[in-house]
This record gives structure tokens, sequence and C-alpha cells, in this order.
């Protein structure tokens, strides 16, 4: 059985390099669905650095609002498919006025049935610092809290990542090495 995973972990905290090292160790074809738009300069460098320091190893798809049809479109040609990740995926989501719940559950439901390919989903852990002291920021994190309760449910395996060590949650500890 294709066992999904769900990589949680703050800002620069090893988390997309475990999840990277996690893909090129699952399986021969990964492929990285990336959330991230680049609307500024700051964030086309960001994302030219991300996809140099990956080099050749990963097809690049990107898509930053119809997650279930890009993994359902990945998988018929690659059998590892990274999602980076979630909490920019939300961002574009409230951007775009869509409903993150409804996007979620969606979300979960294609992985629940989805198994030609694994799914290995990065997001940042925003709940653990203090209260944010607005509105919009309170919601957001409420929201990405949510959704990784919700997908942590379906997938077999969740990490936490904190100074690029990861702790197993759920499931199996990982055979990198």
């Amino acid at each position: 059985m294709t066992r999904h995973c769900l990589v949680l972990g703050g800002a620069r905290s090893g988390k997309t390099a475990f999840a990277e090292r996690l893909a090129l160790h699952a399986g021969a074809a990964p492929a990285y669905l990336a959330t991230a738009e680049a609307l500024d300069a700051e964030m086309r460098d960001r994302v030219a650095t991300h996809r140099a320091s990956r080099g050749s190893s990963f097809t690049t798809i990107e898509e930053p609002l119809a997650l279930p049809g890009a993994i359902r479109k990945a998988g018929k040609g690659h059998d590892v498919i990274l999602v980076d990740c979630l909490t920019l995926w939300i961002t574009n989501l409230l951007v775009a006025n869509e409903d993150v719940s409804v996007a979620v559950g969606e979300l979960s439901a294609t992985l629940l049935e989805f198994r030609r390919a694994k799914v290995i989903l990065v997001s940042n852990e925003v709940g653990l610092g203090i209260v944010p002291d607005n509105a919009m920021a309170r919601t957001f994190r409420d929201l990405a809290g949510s959704a990784h309760q919700r997908l942590a449910a379906v997938c077999e395996d969740v990490y936490f990542v904190a100074a690029g060590l990861p702790l197993t949650m759920k499931g199996e500890a990982p055979a990198l090495e």
C-alpha cells in the first residue's frame, strides 16, 4: 500500500529537505508540486533558489490552487509527489476567496482514494507561537491548524521537523540512511 505523508515544521526547520530525502528514497520518478506564486522579486529569488537546490532529481509542477487535480494528473507519470507547501496553498485559496475548508476536504478525499503514487505534503506549523494580534492572521493560523489535523488523520505517516531533525508523530520512522 502507498503511504501518504505529512511533514510539519517551522520556517527554516529543515522540513523541505527532509521531505525531499523521503521522496528520493520512495521512488524513481518524483514530482515536486509547488504551490508558490512568484509575485515579487524576493519570492522569485526564493523559487529559483529552491529549484536550483533540488537540481534535476524532480520534475517541477506549479499549481497554486487546484491541488487534488494536480496530484491525480502528476500520478500518471510519477511514483512520488512532493507538495510544497500547504500553507502557501491556503494563502492562495484565501486570496482567491475560495473556501479553505471545502478545499482541504477535497484534498483529504483525494488522498484517501489516490494510491497510484506516494504523496508527501509539506506545511508550516504556525500554531506554536503567540496568538496573532490581528483577525486575518488568527484566521490563517486556525485554518492551517484545522487543515493539518484533517490531513494528519488521512496520512499514514506524519513527521515534525525542528533543527533539521525529524520526529515521527504517526506511522513508521523513515529509513533514509
